[in-house]
């Protein structure tokens, strides 16, 4: 009996030890499938932070009962902080957000329902050291039983690389635009402003100047826009009048590449200066020579035209319409000034041009403004023209005195209107573009006076100052009617400001 009772309790032992044998290696094996279960959440996790930090992504939450946030590297890196989530309270991250987009974050959250959970939006935030950067916030909430929102997540992408490329797109357009409109509505003013004894010279006169603006169009091109050679400008102009050998025409001067409205104004003034010359001066006959000289000092750059051995001329009695182009677009487009000497053989015109806005010449009331203001007793409304374009201003100029009413101006930037805006004026026209500046400071000026004024500009609405997309807005090219249309809406508010 002893015997078989220690047999069983032998037997029982070596069960028992069997069993011990058998847990321990369960154990073993449920733990190293835990650590590699563990092991391959851990690498997904961070393969998961990779993807998202590659992508300029990053994950949160927010425990809403708690007020308690919750966020991995790639949502710290993007908010730009080292804090800890924990230190971060509901308006903290509401700081970070831009305060323009804020409300519009708050009505996304209130919009959550449990059957309509997960919303997106695209807002700003504002990083510790003043820098925004755009995001696509995609949330999603959840909801307790009794229907109480407790829980918010989502994911944030920094798409403020893809912002500024829109940017940058919407701003190319909107130039391409600009420059596009405001040639038509250079042409449209070559068109208005020509004279001709004939429909054949009118339609050759038109001609000539769209070609001289197509000429240097081209050689603009050639260079990306960057400029264009001085020299080479001047040899292309003249080139139809060299004669056979190209005797009749001699250029020389230092080597210099002009900024496009330099050159478009210099084009337009030298086309000018030689259809003149074929027609009454030194190009008129067989013996007839030009020479064309230029020279650069203390940034200014003076062009001599000289004519030699052609007809016998006489200062004109008044200044002819290609004179009036010359003198306007110089002083108009560069702040320079031109400078005609008919002598005996013919003409000899220098065209001073600033390089440098330092160098500017001190400017001077153009024939136009003098010409207005000498009849403005007879007008109905004293209009100023800020246009930095010269053939615009003058069209412009020509179609209000045509209605009927007085021109301040045209002025080519805000420096020389300066003192226009502060006298007498009953509204204005603004060009939004002058080049270098925009002509916002004088529309802020006018708003002050409650002087009323309109936008003449070649770019769409939505580009304007957000201060003043409540004024009217004609885009170039203009139509007489259109513009009459315009002034007739400064007569009510003149009336409610008296």
């Amino acid at each position: 009996a002893k015997v078989k009772v220690f047999a069983d309790l032998y037997r029982k032992t070596r069960q028992l030890a069997e069993l011990n044998r058998d847990l321990e290696r369960r154990v073993v094996e449920r733990t190293k499938a835990l650590e590699a279960s563990t092991a391959e959440l851990l690498q997904s996790e961070q393969r998961r932070s990779l993807a998202l930090a590659a992508a300029q992504m990053g994950s949160w939450e927010l425990d809403v009962g708690t007020g308690r946030w919750s966020w991995d590297e790639g949502q710290a890196r993007i908010f730009d902080t080292d804090r800890a989530p924990s230190e971060f309270s509901v308006l903290d991250v509401r700081k970070v957000i831009h305060p323009e987009d804020q409300a519009d974050l708050d009505a996304l959250v209130a919009s959550m329902t449990p059957s309509s959970a997960t919303r997106q939006i695209e807002a700003r935030i504002v990083r510790p050291n003043g820098e925004e950067r755009w995001c696509f916030i995609v949330a999603a909430a959840t909801f307790a039983a009794d229907g109480q929102l407790s829980q918010i997540g989502g994911v944030t992408l920094d798409i403020t690389d893809r912002k500024r490329t829109e940017q940058r797109q919407n701003l190319l357009a909107r130039e391409v635009d600009h420059r596009a409109r405001n040639a038509l509505a250079v042409v449209q003013s070559i068109v208005r402003l020509t004279k001709g004894e004939s429909v054949e010279a009118y339609t050759r006169a038109v001609e000539g100047r769209v070609r001289a603006l197509a000429h240097v169009h081209d050689l603009l091109s050639q260079a990306r826009w960057e400029g264009a050679d001085l020299a080479r400008l001047i040899g292309e102009e003249l080139a139809p009048y060299a004669g056979t050998d190209g005797g009749r025409i001699a250029i020389g001067g230092t080597s210099l590449i002009l900024e496009p409205n330099r050159a478009q104004t210099i084009s337009l003034a030298l086309h000018e200066l030689a259809t003149n010359a074929a027609k009454y001066g030194a190009l008129s006959n067989a013996e007839g020579k030009v020479s064309v000289g230029w020279a650069v000092e203390n940034g200014v750059l003076t062009i001599r035209w000289r004519e030699a051995g052609g007809p016998p001329v006489q200062p004109p009695a008044r200044s002819g319409f290609g004179s009036k182009i010359i003198q306007a677009s110089v002083a108009a487009q560069t702040g320079g000034a031109a400078r005609f000497n008919w002598q005996r053989d013919g003409l000899d015109c220098e065209l001073i041009i600033p390089l440098l806005p330092s160098a500017a010449m001190p400017s001077r009331k153009n024939e136009a403004t003098m010409s207005t203001e000498a009849t403005a007793a007879s007008r109905n409304l004293r209009i100023l023209v800020l246009e930095d374009e010269a053939l615009i201003g003058m069209a412009t100029s020509e179609l209000i005195e045509e209605l009927g009413h007085s021109v301040v101006g045209p002025f080519l930037n805000l420096a020389v209107a300066r003192e226009a805006l502060a006298g007498q004026l009953d509204a204005a026209i603004l060009d939004v573009n002058l080049g270098q500046e925009e002509a916002y400071p004088a529309a802020q000026v006018l708003a002050d006076r409650g002087i009323p004024f309109i936008f003449m500009t070649g770019y769409s609405p939505d580009a304007l100052d957000k201060r003043f997309r409540e004024y009217p807005i004609l885009q170039k090219p203009i139509m007489r009617d259109a513009l009459s249309e315009a002034i007739k809406t400064f007569s009510p508010r003149l009336e409610k400001s008296a």
